[in-house]
């Protein structure tokens, strides 16, 4: 059998990158390690035979966890109790603290040790997390509103077309691309902030003196320019070249989307478009008016009440297996592959991301309009 000696044990303890302290009955230090030294600047010579209070912040601090020690239901022991020593340079250490009263033969107190665990990287993981949660809302509850604007937008501006003259309109379309290079914006640094909060990693930059923030500016590439996604929306082209052309008339959609704004507004912008519109805020609303009326495509949301966009998907193709369905999110990480899953099943296609670009949905739906119908795989294919 291995046996280890005393002085092997005194060197792994005196080696470890913990803080490993302990004291006396007066609460002097007698033994202080070299992962004390590490991390609090103080040498083994500069602590030996000082008060213990000197590495914390206050004597009620050190008091407090003295405290913690002796009222302990564990016989006098401590498991990972936060709390804060100082360093040489005053600097405040957050730690998690896990300690005993060390008592002789005749249950007389001898001192204590404590074996104290640096946590501000596993707080700076948990403020990480923290941010990852608030980044993922705040795209979902941003992007819906940017999506009611661009749609929006898209209607002012055809109503425009139609009331103005050509110089008149080259005016009004500068303060409409004003609008969509906003957007653009908010999007882009939605976007970034969420790349950030997932991979952990980002830049600051000065805004006062002394102060900083998180740089949410648009990156350039190694020729100064802003990469692709982050260039302010384009203006978007007149709608129809000729008044006769309307592709998707008297198509029949069904807008399904828990955000009424994003209903509301989508459907005027396809109503526009000479398209049949259903609307629901619900997708139990959405698979009755599925089951009663003629619908030719559904553009569903994807996070809402009820189910999520997958299950309602896999609802209508049980039910109706040759109807197309469109997803779209505010969400720029499909963290649940609700996306990625419903494509697998055999999904038509995905606007993945709002704000959705009007011209991509109109070709969507014109593509899927003039797409021939499936085949059920219980019927022969025509010959």
């Amino acid at each position: 059998m291995f046996y280890l000696d005393q002085k092997y044990i005194q060197h792994l303890v005196e080696s470890s990158p913990d803080i490993i302290i302990a004291v006396d009955n007066e609460g002097v230090i007698v033994f202080y390690n070299d992962g004390a030294r590490t991390s609090l600047h103080y040498t083994a010579n500069e602590m030996i035979g000082e008060k213990v209070t000197r590495i914390y912040p206050s004597i009620e601090e050190a008091r407090r966890v003295m405290k913690a020690m002796r009222t302990s239901q564990d016989h006098g022991r401590i498991a990972n109790f936060e709390t804060s020593l100082q360093n040489s340079q005053g600097e405040a250490i957050p730690v998690a603290i896990s300690g005993s009263i060390i008592y002789d033969g005749q249950n007389r107190e001898l001192g204590s040790i404590g074996f104290a665990r640096d946590i501000r990287m596993m707080r700076r993981r948990e403020q990480l997390a923290t941010a990852g949660e608030i980044a993922v809302s705040l795209a979902h509850e941003i992007n819906n509103p940017l999506e009611s604007i661009t749609n929006n937008v898209e209607l002012l501006s055809r109503a425009l077309e139609s009331h103005l003259n050509a110089s008149e309109m080259a005016v009004e379309t500068q303060h409409l691309n004003a609008i969509r290079e906003g957007v653009s914006r908010v999007s882009g640094i939605l976007r970034r902030l969420d790349q950030m909060s997932r991979k952990g990693v980002y830049q600051t930059r000065d805004y006062m003196s002394g102060k900083r923030m998180v740089d949410l500016a648009a990156p350039e590439t190694s020729n100064g320019q802003k990469h692709e996604e982050d260039k302010p929306a384009a203006a978007a082209p007149s709608p129809h070249p000729s008044p006769e052309s309307w592709p998707l008339a008297g198509m029949s959609v069904l807008v399904l989307d828990d955000d009424v704004s994003v209903v509301t507004s989508l459907a005027d912008l396809l109503r526009c478009e000479r398209c049949i519109v259903h609307t629901a805020t619900r997708p139990s609303a959405a698979l009755g008016i599925l089951r009663n009326m003629k619908v030719d495509v559904v553009v569903s949301d994807v996070v809402m009440p009820e189910m999520d966009g997958y299950e309602f998907y896999l609802k209508v193709k049980e039910e109706m297996p040759g109807l197309p369905v469109i997803l779209m999110t505010a969400y720029y990480y499909d963290k649940d592959h609700i996306i990625k899953r419903s494509r697998l099943k055999g999904l038509e296609g995905a606007l993945f991301k709002k704000p959705v670009n009007p011209g991509k949905l109109r070709q969507m739906l014109s593509q899927l309009r003039h797409k021939p119908p499936q085949v059920s795989r219980t019927e022969p294919a025509p010959a």
